[in-house]
């Protein structure tokens, strides 16, 4: 266990050649979890399946950052956040065993950390500690880095890798909830001088509605410099977040 909500597992593929030119660290693929009871065709493409498949009979499709990805060994790992037994994902990680097999596609990614940026901002929840994980083992030694994270104790604080001019702030929902909370913690930081290259990831609506107007409209920081976006949002499955992300972003555009 990586935190006591946060399961880590390794997985083995006879074939990561996917994974070979891959730079980023916010890289992700995608886990298909079959419908228990159902009969698929083979080889499964869910994407082919679309449209011509029952809905409820679809593979339930979930997003996880991809850690550690060897293509000579064929091995990787991904973080699963325990929630009980809500969702997919995480009752199915709970439950894994070795020879235990999914199907995954990808990767995908778009952020790496820049070299030539002054300082490093990498903020978000549970969900975004993987690719923050990745994001630190990337950066060099000399690295200037300031990470924040909203966590739900103390005892769900990670141990986290940081260069030595790095420091970690930790914010508890236990103590101040969960709305509001990472921007207000993110406003609070020092803010270093020079070129900053953020990464801020986690719940849709902190995220995108919160702190990321922080940073582009109050700190002006232009949008070659930051990745933001969201990971899921209170109440809705991936499938509903994906909708509501898409109607943001179409909002977005019009906007501009």
């Amino acid at each position: 266990m990586v935190t006591p909500r946060v399961r880590r597992l390794w997985f083995r593929s006879d074939d990561l050649s996917a994974f070979a030119e891959s730079v980023h660290t916010d890289r992700y693929v995608k886990l298909v979890f079959p419908k228990e009871g159902v009969t698929y065709p083979e080889p499964l493409d869910v994407k082919a399946m679309r449209g011509t498949f029952p809905a409820e009979d679809m593979p339930t499709v979930r997003t996880f950052t991809a850690l550690f990805p060897d293509v000579e060994s064929g091995t990787m790992a991904i973080d699963f956040v325990m929630h009980g037994d809500q969702g997919v994902a995480g009752p199915w990680a709970a439950k894994a065993e070795p020879g235990d097999r999914l199907i995954v596609n990808g990767p995908g990614g778009a952020y790496k950390p820049d070299p030539e940026a002054d300082w490093h901002l990498l903020a978000g929840d549970e969900s975004a500690l993987p690719a923050i994980s990745a994001a630190l083992a990337g950066m060099p030694a000399d690295a200037v880095v300031r990470v924040v994270m909203l966590v739900d104790s103390p005892a769900e604080a990670p141990d986290l890798a940081l260069p030595a001019d790095g420091e970690a702030v930790f914010i508890y929902r236990s103590d101040v909830g969960e709305e509001g909370a990472l921007e207000k913690a993110v406003r609070e930081l020092e803010w270093l001088p020079g070129r900053v290259h953020a990464f801020v990831h986690g719940e849709a609506q902190e995220v995108m509605r919160r702190v990321r107007p922080y940073l582009f409209r109050e700190r002006g920081v232009a949008r070659d410099q930051a990745s933001i976006s969201g990971y899921w949002r209170h109440g809705r499955t991936e499938e509903a977040f994906r909708e509501w992300k898409a109607e943001f972003n179409k909002a977005e555009a019009a906007a501009r």
